[in-house]
């Protein structure tokens, strides 16, 4: 079984979406990776998803990636003595180390890190960007405030600090603790929550080694600022656009997913875009018309993959969601534009052997009419740089490498299988045409393009192109 599109589609499983029925459901229609978010649910609870996203994956013969999101450092305010309050535009109100209830002048912000970044002038964020405050007076255990923009207060309201890199590591102790939980259950991607800075990147590779790809969530401006060197420490990126569009002015938002997108598509890194994208299906069976220009809009950008959210985790309409989104896709890559504006943003190859081969495999492609292209990978690698041009022809990843062939899943056009090591290149072109026509890629008298290495069976050595017809 195979998808007729290339870019993917990434669902959260939750509430609504946990029985191996349900996920049988959505990967029938269309989800080709399951994310497991760790800020909600129990280890038991992420244990039995993931056994029945394998289930399914041996039912059906298709590799399947699984995304562990961490949950990050979620910086918060303390509690109130008596209940909401409200803040009124223009009055003081402080924030302190103190622990005691707070009231309509004070609350408690339990996180001495925000307190050494700030300065006066700095803006702090309330309740998703709901209430904004600005830094008068502040030291290492405080901050006096004015309200800027007033509302309701309550308990362990979210905090943000744009325009501030604040000295906090992305991995809490919880972080840690369900890292190497997700890591035992065999995660294929770990998802690393408010990343900041490219060294964020190391830290979680230290811990993560090869037993998964490591995927960077962009959600703080100040990460944009760095964005070139974090795409390159990491194997992909999450726009994450819900507290990206907190700590930016909403009309950056768009400007900003396109030059991550572009950033991504250079370096040759798998990157979703993700939050509120059918947000509608939560409790319609239908989204609205600007959801499915969003989604839209992201393809045409080039996105590798587009999420679900709430809307397969916990909404009324799992199933139709995903549906709906796999005929976006495919409707979008039917558009004579798309292929123009693909090509229209084709990035230079690198002066690698790789790139070459992979450019060349593109340009063949294309010449001799090729039904797919086909790469030997054992780590990946060579797969993705062939997935970075785009071509015409789908991509079939031919590799002996469990954990490869799932976490391939997320790049775009790739159809990934578990096939046996070439020892020579006609036993390596014999397999290529075989798995083809066994996955139903081509008829007899087709001509295929191949890239792979010599010699056969090693990492990193793509090398080799071959055009052979079945």
């Amino acid at each position: 079984m195979r998808r007729n599109r290339h870019a993917k589609i990434v669902a959260t499983l939750g509430p609504a979406s946990s029985t191996p029925e349900r996920i049988r459901e959505l990967f029938l229609a269309g989800a080709d990776v399951f994310r497991l978010n760790f800020s909600h649910g129990s280890h038991a609870d992420h244990r039995v998803r993931l056994e029945a996203i394998r289930a399914v994956e041996r039912e059906t013969g298709r590799p399947i990636a699984v995304l562990v999101d961490l949950q990050g450092p979620k910086l918060r305010v303390g509690t109130f003595g008596s209940g909401p309050v409200e803040l009124a535009p223009s009055a003081p109100f402080r924030l302190d180390l103190d622990t005691a209830p707070g009231d309509a002048r004070r609350v408690g912000l339990p996180h001495r890190e925000i307190f050494a970044a700030l300065t006066p002038g700095a803006t702090l964020l309330v309740n998703d960007g709901k209430i904004r405050l600005e830094v008068k007076r502040c030291g290492e255990d405080f901050a006096e405030t004015t309200v800027q923009v007033g509302g309701e207060i309550s308990d362990r309201k979210g905090v943000n600090v744009p325009g501030v890199v604040l000295p906090l590591s992305p991995l809490t102790e919880k972080d840690r603790a369900d890292l190497a939980y997700g890591l035992e259950l065999g995660a294929d991607w770990v998802a690393l929550s408010f990343v900041q800075r490219p060294e964020d990147i190391d830290e979680a590779r230290a811990l993560v080694g090869t037993r998964a790809f490591v995927m960077a969530k962009l959600e703080k401006p100040a990460a944009i600022d760095r964005l070139d060197e974090i795409v390159r420490r990491c194997d992909g990126i999450m726009v994450a656009r819900g507290d990206l569009g907190v700590e930016m002015p909403a009309e950056k938002v768009p400007i900003v997913q396109r030059q991550i997108l572009r950033a991504c598509r250079r370096e040759g890194k798998p990157a979703i875009v993700a939050t509120q994208m059918l947000e509608s299906m939560i409790e319609s069976p239908v989204p609205t018309r600007a959801e499915a220009s969003d989604v839209a809009t992201a393809v045409y950008a080039g996105a590798d993959a587009v999420m679900l959210s709430a809307e397969s985790a916990s909404g009324q309409y799992p199933v139709e969601a995903v549906t709906m989104m796999d005929r976006i896709l495919g409707e979008v890559e039917r558009d004579p534009f798309y292929r123009t504006a693909t090509d229209a943003n084709h990035p230079e190859p690198t002066p690698s052997v790789a790139d070459a081969v992979c450019s060349a495999l593109q340009h063949a492609a294309q010449i001799v009419r090729a039904k797919v292209a086909i790469t030997y990978t054992m780590s990946g690698s060579s797969t993705i740089r062939a997935a970075r041009e785009r071509p015409d022809a789908p991509i079939l990843s031919l590799t002996p490498n469990q954990a490869t062939a799932r976490r391939l899943a997320l790049v775009w056009g790739v159809h990934s299988v578990l096939a046996e090591n070439a020892v020579d290149l006609n036993t390596m072109t014999d397999i290529a045409c075989k798995q083809a026509l066994a996955q139903g890629f081509v008829q007899p008298g087709d001509s295929v393009v191949i890239a792979a290495g010599a010699p056969f069976g090693q990492s990193g050595t793509t090398n080799l192109l071959r055009v052979a017809t079945v």
